[in-house]
């Protein structure tokens, strides 16, 4: 069995163990998903090492450049007149999907453990888990457009009902805007996969292919097509590449999300369980940025690249926006949310500038953001699981009651914020310095990137004064001091790692750096050259 495809699929074994399970025994299944997302891990890490750096293994355009790969025949239908319609399971990485492959497995395990707080059903809770983990690791192998589509769908099902059950008081509206808002995009994008499958041909077999690899390059486009750069062909008004580039952006710009479409991410949040929280930020945020790069970049590199202002400039906005309002806000859970919508928007930026300072910048933002905002969460679900209030005003003086966890939430803050040694501080100085470099977007957009940082840190900080420092009072008086204790083992356990990380990208960026640069070079000289 290739390697991809035991990484994928391993979940599903332990998620019909899960299911199987006898009632008396149900309260293993924790244990059986832990264990399901470490040798998920296991088997990342040794992709990882095994991953081969060099121009000759650059991958993006160039099917025979990509690792671990395995192409089988999949659907096969024949269409008389028409040809064949040929549907393939392509599974493959390169560089940039690497590291989100191995970021993905790490807060998995980090969800796994956050998991154990869960108190009612848990065999439907952590079969659903399993399933999700299956999807999203999925999204990041796939290079088939067809199976892409699949296991990006599949991610919706399973998360609607973690919301929906396991959530919070108004779980059900939460759940139901998030499935709408995705479910919006991925419909769209639908067509516009079939209107790529019918414009281009395999030049091995001749047949309509929904190879990703295929249809970035224009050769294997028939001139009439409706997406072919010799036909011209128009939708509504504007040209149908441009068409295309804009419903594909705007269904990875839901997940990011990029503003005007995030609002439904602080209510998923603040109603998720930690995590499954873990995981739309951690995790789902990513596949957003992973699609803009793999699919709308990839696809359509002309178009990206003669809208770079406006891809730039949603970043921005969404920079700003989501500072300001995570300033404004009294519930750490809402707070953060919006904080993670500021620091995406740098994904957005590093991506529009189209400089390898740039995309570097931007995928390492992706790698650093799922770690942090993993870690912020988990942070606030321990406060939450204690006394059940997030309010920021409900806390003063947490560090005398909780020392070890003050200290995990001062790593978490300032690493946030960008402080030099953190792996957050690299990220957004790549994507700044690739803005500034950029003759795609001018140079004011960096300048309002610097502004962001700067909110950042006044939010921050600003919480860990009126939190943790100062003489204590609790809104819940005596009782929360008895109820509030510190972090206990399992709490450590999860919370380390991420610390360490956060640390060691900081000291190592080249550690991401040395794996994506083959893949980034070549993504821009493809862009360039288009």
């Amino acid at each position: 069995m290739n390697i991809l495809t035991l990484l994928i699929f391993s979940p599903i074994l332990f998620g019909i163990l899960v299911l199987i399970l006898p009632t008396e025994l149900r309260n293993i299944s924790k244990h059986i998903t832990l264990l399901a997302t470490l040798v998920q891990l296991g088997i990342s890490i040794w992709l990882y090492l095994n991953f081969k750096t060099g121009a000759a293994f650059a991958g993006v355009n160039r099917e025979a450049q990509y690792q671990f790969v395995e192409k089988l025949h999949w659907i096969g239908l024949n269409l008389g007149g028409m040809g064949k319609m040929q549907i393939d399971y392509f599974v493959g990485v390169d560089g940039i999907s690497i590291v989100l492959l191995l970021m993905s497995s790490i807060v998995m395990v980090i969800a796994a453990l956050s998991s154990w707080e869960i108190n009612k059903n848990h065999k439907g809770y952590f079969a659903l888990f399993l399933l999700l983990d299956v999807a999203i690791t999925g999204v990041f192998c796939s290079l088939d457009f067809f199976l892409f589509y699949i296991f990006y769908e599949l991610m919706l099902l399973p998360l609607y009902f973690l919301i929906g059950i396991w959530g919070g008081a108004k779980r059900e509206y939460a759940a139901i805007k998030f499935f709408l808002y995705t479910l919006f995009g991925s419909v769209f994008m639908l067509l516009v996969m079939v209107g790529l499958y019918f414009s281009v041909k395999d030049p091995a077999t001749g047949n309509h292919t929904f190879n990703m690899i295929q249809m970035m390059n224009t050769a294997n486009y028939d001139a009439g097509s409706v997406f072919s750069t010799i036909s011209h062909r128009m939708l509504f008004g504007l040209p149908a590449r441009t068409v295309g580039f804009i419903v594909l952006f705007i269904a990875f710009a839901i997940k990011v999300p990029v503003v005007p479409l995030h609002t439904w991410l602080p209510a998923a949040h603040v109603e998720a369980p930690t995590p499954v929280s873990i995981i739309l930020a951690g995790v789902l945020l990513k596949v957003g940025g992973y699609g803009i790069i793999r699919i709308c970049l990839g696809i359509f590199p002309e178009v990206a690249a003669s809208g770079a202002f406006w891809l730039g400039l949603l970043g921005v906005i969404s920079i700003l926006y989501g500072a300001l309002n995570a300033l404004a806000q009294r519930d750490l859970k809402r707070l953060i949310a919006f904080s993670s919508i500021s620091h995406m928007g740098f994904v957005l930026l590093g991506i529009a500038s189209q400089t390898a300072e740039g995309v570097s910048g931007a995928i390492m933002q992706m790698v650093s953001h799922g770690f942090l905002s993993s870690m912020l969460f988990f942070l606030v679900g321990v406060i939450y699981n204690r006394v059940h209030d997030r309010d920021v005003y409900s806390f003063r003086g947490l560090s005398t009651l909780l020392p070890k966890y003050t200290v995990f939430v001062m790593i978490a803050f300032f690493a946030s914020l960008g402080l030099p040694g953190f792996s957050a501080f690299i990220a957004e100085a790549f994507s700044l310095v690739g803005a500034f470099n950029s003759t795609a977007i001018p140079t004011w957009m960096a300048v309002c990137g610097s502004v962001g940082i700067l909110l950042s840190a006044g939010y921050f900080l600003w919480t860990l004064q009126r939190m943790f420092f100062g003489d204590t009072q609790l809104k819940g008086g005596e009782i929360w001091k008895l109820a509030l204790t510190d972090v206990n083992r399992r709490e450590v356990i999860a919370l380390v790692p991420l610390a360490a990380l956060a640390l060691i990208l900081g000291i190592m960026p080249s550690l991401v750096f040395d794996k994506i640069n083959d893949s980034v070079l070549a993504l821009i000289q493809f862009i360039q050259i288009r």
